[in-house]
């Protein structure tokens, strides 16, 4: 089971390739990496992420998944029988991105690890827990679109993935000026 836990800081390094290098304004020179905190938050708020898995055959899938960011680790789920569950049980390296469309402001980040299946009944509350935070009444309503999914990790009935990063990446766009930052554990 993936750890990364709260005080696992990574290195942090701005590609200035991709950023100071391409913003011609005066104060692009100025331009600095993303905190690993701020990441961590917008992973935490992010409600939809894109799972990129690879198939037996080398072709890629990627399909979206709602997830939870807790210690440091990202966990999403899906039914075993389901495309990126059979990607995973033979290759458990993915990707995980979000972010938003504006060409001017905000923050895409692409967490790269691998997939374990996680089936610890501690870790799994907590994740539920998690899970029940950050999507309320998507999860906790009866009337809700994931409502029952807790029970679902519960039983088995699906399969709960941890990822602990192994690489991290954001892509910040803050009024023109652009910002690679490149987060390594």
């Amino acid at each position: 089971m993936p750890t990364q836990g709260p005080a696992q800081q990574p290195t942090t390094e701005l590609d200035a390739r991709y950023s100071s290098a391409l913003n011609p304004r005066p104060d692009a020179a100025k331009v600095t990496a993303v905190s690993w905190d701020e990441a961590q938050r917008q992973l935490a708020a992010a409600e939809i992420f894109w799972v990129s898995t690879v198939r037996p055959d080398g072709r890629l899938h990627v399909t979206p998944v709602i997830a939870a960011w807790h210690d440091g680790v990202l966990y999403f789920s899906t039914g075993a029988g389901e495309q990126k569950a059979r990607n995973l049980a033979q290759d458990g390296h993915c990707a995980l991105t979000t972010g938003g469309n504006s060409l001017t402001v905000g923050l895409d980040l692409v967490v790269e690890g691998t997939a374990q299946p996680v089936t610890d009944p501690a870790v799994l509350e907590e994740v539920i827990t998690a899970y029940e935070t950050k999507y309320g009444p998507h999860i906790t309503s009866s009337e809700g679109t994931f409502h029952g999914i807790g029970e679902e990790f519960r039983k088995g009935t699906v399969v709960v993935f941890a990822v602990a990063p192994a690489t991290a990446y954001g892509f910040g766009r803050d009024d023109g000026v652009y910002t690679h930052t490149r987060w390594t554990f």
